[in-house]
């Protein structure tokens, strides 16, 4: 029972912050009805901006610094020659224009900084928790914690903010219908910069957080991918769904890896790996086949 709740706990913390990296999809879902395939990219580019700013020298503060303030500039370009154009157009324009945008964010990024992994360092040390451990005998990472409770506030806050401000009603606004929004006097122009440079915040803290502790490499982009199981348990609509979904997803893959094979073996005598990559997705296409505007979405009824 032990190890069950240390596997447990260690998928938890794995999960909000799966939910930090579906929340960046949620905000661009709400604004533009549209999946946001460029996220990835987002997070790999903040990541790898931070850390080549590092290894020239300049502190991590700074670099971090520095780097949002890009993302902020991308939100502005992205605002005025990706999305400007394409207002009101059909979803699927948009959505092939984010994935012309993910492939060329990713030029960008390894064009200016390189290609080669880097280590990343930001003072968190990926250890047992002593005290926890002699008491319990369980093996919690600091690193995992801390970075679970970075995760957990910023979801947090932001969650209030797109729920009890002006913006936020505006944001849930300009979801609804882009005309109907521009007709009662919302700028649509200055929403869109918000919620993208928002969620380049959301992809610098994400990468930051993945980089120190996987490495910054290209394989960032398909961190951000295990969002989308997160998405289809929450819904693409909700705050609170990411976080729940990221919950769920990031426990039910660690249980999945450690206490399938083994009965799995025992009743077929067949030897499987790899749970933890791939159950996601499975649980996520089933979940699809109950509920497929997710736990947290809405019905959707057209009349005709």
């Amino acid at each position: 029972m032990q190890f069950f709740f240390e596997v447990l706990i260690g998928g938890l913390l794995a999960g909000v912050m799966y939910s930090l990296v579906a929340l960046g999809f949620v905000l661009i879902y709400k604004a533009s009805g549209v999946f946001n395939f460029a996220q990835g990219s987002m997070v790999f580019f903040a990541a790898l901006t931070t850390v080549g700013l590092v290894e020239s020298g300049m502190p991590l503060l700074a670099a971090a610094g520095i780097t949002l303030i890009a993302m902020i500039a991308l939100a502005v370009l992205i605002e005025r020659f990706v999305l400007r154009p394409l207002v009101n157009q059909p979803q699927i324009t948009l959505f092939m224009a984010t994935i012309g945008l993910a492939f060329f964010i990713e030029g960008v990024a390894q064009g200016t900084w390189g290609a080669n992994v880097r280590g990343l360092d930001i003072g968190i040390e990926d250890a047992p928790i002593e005290w926890i451990s002699d008491s319990t005998g369980m093996a919690i990472s600091k690193f995992d914690l801390a970075a679970a409770g970075i995760c957990a506030v910023l979801v947090s806050s932001l969650a209030l903010f797109f729920s009890k401000t002006r913006i936020g009603r505006a944001l849930r606004a300009v979801a609804d219908d882009h005309q109907g929004a521009l007709a009662v006097g919302i700028p649509l122009r200055q929403i869109w910069v918000i919620v993208w440079g928002v969620a380049g915040f959301v992809a610098l803290v994400s990468g930051l957080l993945w980089g120190a502790r996987n490495g910054v490499q290209f394989a960032l982009t398909f961190v951000a991918l295990k969002a989308l199981p997160v998405l289809i348990l929450g819904g693409f609509e909700s705050v609170a769904g990411a976080i729940v979904g990221g919950l769920i997803i990031g426990a039910s893959e660690k249980l999945a890896e450690i206490y399938i094979p083994p009965v799995v073996h025992s009743w077929f005598g067949v030897t499987v790996s790899g749970l933890e990559a791939w159950f996601p997705y499975v649980l996520a296409l089933m979940f699809l086949l109950v509920r497929p505007e997710g736990l947290f979405g809405e019905k959707h009824i057209d009349r005709v």
